[in-house]
């Protein structure tokens, strides 16, 4: 059985101080395979130095749809790549609710961030209105449908219900269970799919053994070294 992914995604959070001492601690846990970290873009080649003795990926929070041109502040998926970028994460439930990204928009970023060789973490996910209103696997599955025909081992999908993400609530086993195999049957059997939504060591080893379950995408759990370490020996 393929080892379950751990991600952590900073969001906006950090400093030298911070990444130096977090992720060398993280470092010196002897992780192996499938884990990687999602820092702010100015931290990126920092992050990527402190890992590089290790298996630990380096990521990205977000990506440009553009590759180059009049842009300006966005930040290109080849650019991400020359800094040693390893993989991105696309559509995250803030950037679709605070940022107006639409589901578009994040096909194109992930076209083109695995176009650059990036390995693409997709998010979808409902709202506590829409799961009330009995859409939330009509809503995941409009989402998943800008990654029809796209190769599978090249991205990940992380079903991140809004309602669970930063508000320390956690989908119960019965509500990710159904969802992450509807994921696979929309998809391929074979894609990875991902549970985040206030995942810590103290509940990571019960979602990860959830049917249907191929890892967590981390939020405030992982800029503490102590709690997503533990997360990360508590996946498969």
């Amino acid at each position: 059985m393929a080892k379950q992914m751990v991600i952590g995604n900073w969001k906006l959070h950090g400093s030298i101080g911070q990444i130096k001492s977090v992720l060398a601690e993280v470092a010196q846990a002897g992780l192996d395979a499938n884990v990687g970290v999602c820092v702010p873009a100015p931290y990126i080649m920092l992050a990527k130095q402190i890992l590089q003795h290790t298996h630990i990926q380096c990521g990205a929070q977000d990506v440009s749809q553009y590759h180059i041109g009049p842009y300006t502040g966005e930040v290109s998926s080849g650019m991400l790549a020359d800094v040693g970028c390893e993989m991105v994460i696309i559509g995250h439930s803030e950037r679709r609710r605070l940022f107006g990204e639409t589901t578009e928009q994040a096909g194109i970023k992930l076209r083109s961030a695995l176009d650059a060789g990036l390995f693409g973490v997709y998010c979808v996910g409902e709202s506590a209105e829409e799961r009330r209103q009995g859409n939330a696997e009509k809503v995941v599955a409009g989402q998943l449908e800008v990654l029809r025909g796209l190769p599978m081992g090249l991205f990940a999908v992380a079903y991140e219900p809004s309602w669970a993400v930063g508000s320390g609530v956690v989908a119960s086993g019965e509500q990710i269970s159904p969802m992450h195999a509807l994921i696979k049957e929309q998809l391929d059997a074979r894609v990875k799919v991902l549970y985040g939504g206030s995942v810590k060591s103290g509940n990571a080893a019960e979602i990860l053994a959830v049917d249907h379950v191929d890892g967590v995408l981390v939020g405030g759990a992982a800029l503490s070294a102590f709690e997503f370490v533990g997360i990360c020996q508590a996946a498969r």
